[in-house]
């Protein structure tokens, strides 16, 4: 399952987005460095497609995509330490190598309780510097080693001819995902498990007063600028979400609604998390369950039949394929097929998101 890392300054809020998203019970406290070992949970991705589906098919259980959260070890400035805090900097860089995407968490709300960092920017500005530090030491490090002719295995080697251009981009202190590196070559530098090499995200823990404010909004377009319109940059009150996160349904829609944020950020949260991580989602319908399945975008039907079960990628045949508002509009799979609406695909169709599939499979 693939893992979206939590990164933020002391006090920032990151881990009650952490709850908020996962229904977890992680550690939030009025001071710095409450978080000293990452947590991880499971974030569920709602889906209205899904949901329209479950109700047309009447049915019994439906199974939302999912995703894992990574609270990561607080980060701190270099030379900083926390309560304890000697090592806590190789904790928090240990979290981030082994997450396939990152979302920053920078708080802009004032409480004279809680200290840290209320400026955005400049949370940003400390966080980047951080992880193009670190990125530029492995780097470094690795280009430093004497290695015999012929001893590295290939795709590494090619890493290695793609880390001094990236070096050169670090030292300029520019993260490599906002860098003019070609995505060949950043693809070729995966081995080295860079920080800075990840997809992001950032997310801005605003007060309760401003949310879904004019002010929040500009203030999420300024922090995109200063990404390089390279991240989604969402302006949520965690706070809130989270308080409207312990609520059943019916009354979080209710509070959400009565505070006009609609349905919530943490559907607008979810979501582009799942999109930065690069997965794209078919779904499956019946009367004993619903299910969004999740699978690399561009991926072929057999490969989707996989993610299912391994027996119908190793047996495909065929695929039924219909897209989700086509079935929805039918009213039934057979409505569907006597209107021509259903198609019947092989092992080159590359699925789309939205896809509702019936596999056929002999094994």
């Amino acid at each position: 399952m693939d893992r979206l890392g939590l990164v933020g300054l002391p006090n920032s809020g990151k881990s009650a987005l952490f709850n908020a998203l996962t229904g977890g019970d992680a550690t939030v406290a009025p001071h710095p460095f409450s978080t000293t070992e990452s947590e991880i949970g499971v974030a569920h991705v709602p889906d209205e497609r899904l949901d329209a589906l479950a109700e047309l098919s009447k049915s019994r259980k439906v199974v939302q995509a999912a995703f894992e959260v990574v609270d990561i070890a607080g980060v701190q400035k270099s030379g900083e330490h926390g309560a304890g805090g000697d090592g806590l900097g190789t904790k928090f860089l240990s979290g981030v190598r082994e997450v396939d995407a990152v979302c920053y968490v920078l708080r802009s709300f004032e409480d004279e309780s809680v200290p840290g960092e209320i400026d955005p920017e400049a949370a940003l500005e400390v966080l980047e510097l951080e992880l193009v530090l670190a990125d530029a030491a492995t780097l470094e490090s690795q280009l430093g080693k004497k290695r015999k002719p012929g001893s590295v295995e290939p795709t590494f080697q090619a890493a290695l001819d793609a880390a001094p251009a990236a070096l050169d981009v670090l030292h300029g202190g520019t993260p490599l995902y906002r860098s003019s590196l070609t995505a060949d070559r950043r693809e070729a530098l995966r081995p080295l498990f860079l920080l800075t090499n990840k997809a992001v995200l950032a997310v801005v823990n605003t007060g309760e007063d401003v949310a879904g404010s004019p002010a929040s909004v500009a203030l999420a377009e300024r922090l995109s600028a200063q990404l390089g319109g390279r991240a989604e940059v969402l302006a949520v009150s965690v706070q809130l979400e989270a308080e409207a996160a312990r609520l059943d349904p019916g009354e979080r829609a209710e509070l959400l609604e009565g505070l006009g944020l609609g349905e919530g950020a943490l559907v607008r949260v979810a979501g582009a998390a799942y999109a930065i991580l690069g997965r794209s989602t078919f779904l499956t319908t019946g009367e004993k369950e619903s299910r969004a399945w999740t699978f690399r975008a561009g991926a072929k039907a057999p490969e989707c039949a996989g993610v299912i079960h391994s027996d119908l990628q190793r047996g495909f045949i065929k695929a039924d394929v219909i897209y989700w508002a086509d079935l929805l509009a039918a009213g039934s799979f057979a409505a569907a097929r006597a209107k021509g609406q259903v198609r019947l695909e092989g092992k080159d169709y590359v699925v789309q998101d939205g896809d509702v599939l019936e596999i056929r499979f002999n094994v």
